[in-house]
């Protein structure tokens, strides 16, 4: 019998792997990549008897994997909050799945574990940028007001890391980053090390942050807002949390940041405004490689000649929610 992880490389994947390693210590094969690499169940070939822990990435999109892990004679364990589509009923099959706008992955599993390791779960939803929902659990925790921002700069660390067009774009892989927090009960405990992992993010994302800080808007008006990265490293990093600091920014706006390609097409991230955390996924699911959640989503490819229309397809869908 085999264990296999398979997870998002973005802080809530790898939080709320962290959370289920450690209460249930086992040696696994890791399954992961760049946050935008989420049909991963393809990659494995299960056999029967295999244990597979899947997390973090659409049962949607990992349908064909996940059929035939289950075809093969594996037991799956899903835990996610993106749009499923219908879930098969299978008795091999256990799905903890809720895709509502305040909740993450990181969280279902602290809800699974009943609180077991929640300052991971805190992490992972503050990079899924839920700071509300981190509050909340946090208030278990009697954290500092300095501990409590020191585990949201954790989780914006994690996220932006996981972004990037292949692993090469990255600080650490995802794998790696996840075996060097594994050792650490504690998320305060790996920030207070010194092993240089938290310094090094935090310098990257400050440098990065810094470069995005001068781009204009392609678009802007009160219910819509786009902008455009360069095809460049540091920008294929700070796509990510740039859109979530442009949502906190302006609450009441929808955001995308397109990021150019080298083929001349774009990658989106899309944010629905924070004051009505809906509608992001089924405006990217219009579109042929779009997915996520309500307030989160994006798509992968956008043809170049198709950016006119997509910025007048964005901010009519949007100025329409907000009528």
């Amino acid at each position: 019998m085999n264990f296999i992880d398979v997870f998002n490389g973005d802080a809530d994947g790898i939080c709320a792997l962290l959370q289920l390693r450690l209460a249930q210590p086992c040696d696994s094969q890791l399954v992961t990549g760049v946050k935008r690499d989420i049909d991963l169940l393809n990659r494995v070939q299960a056999q029967a008897g295999d244990q597979l822990t899947v997390l973090d990435v659409s049962l949607d999109k990992n349908r064909s994997g996940l059929e035939s892990a289950l075809a093969a004679g594996a037991e799956v364990f899903y835990v996610d909050h993106h749009f499923a589509g219908d879930i098969p009923d299978h008795p091999k099959l256990t799905t903890r799945i809720n895709t509502a706008a305040d909740v993450c992955t990181s969280l279902l599993v602290n809800g699974h574990l009943q609180g077991a390791f929640a300052a991971w779960a805190v992490v992972g939803a503050f990079g899924d940028n839920l700071r509300q929902s981190a509050f909340t659990v946090a208030k278990s925790l009697s954290l500092s007001e300095a501990e409590l921002e020191s585990l949201e700069k954790l989780g914006i660390y994690l996220n932006y890391n996981g972004y990037g067009a292949d692993l090469d774009d990255l600080h650490f892989k995802p794998d790696a980053l996840f075996k060097r927090l594994l050792s650490y009960n504690n998320p305060l405990d790996f920030i207070a090390d010194g092993a240089g992992v938290f310094s090094q993010l935090e310098q990257g994302y400050e440098a990065d942050m810094g470069s995005a800080a001068a781009l204009q808007a392609l678009h802007q008006n009160e219910t819509s807002a786009v902008f455009i990265l360069p095809n460049e490293a540091w920008a294929r990093r700070v796509s990510g949390v740039y859109s979530n600091d442009l949502a906190n920014g302006s609450p009441d706006r929808a955001h995308a940041v397109l990021t150019e390609k080298a083929n001349g097409n774009f990658l989106i991230s899309i944010r629905a405004p924070l004051s009505n955390k809906v509608g992001a996924d089924e405006f990217c699911r219009q579109f042929p490689t779009g997915g996520g959640r309500a307030a989160a989503a994006g798509i992968n490819d956008l043809p170049g000649e198709q950016l006119a229309n997509f910025v007048e397809r964005f901010d009519r869908f949007y100025r329409e929610l907000a009528a």
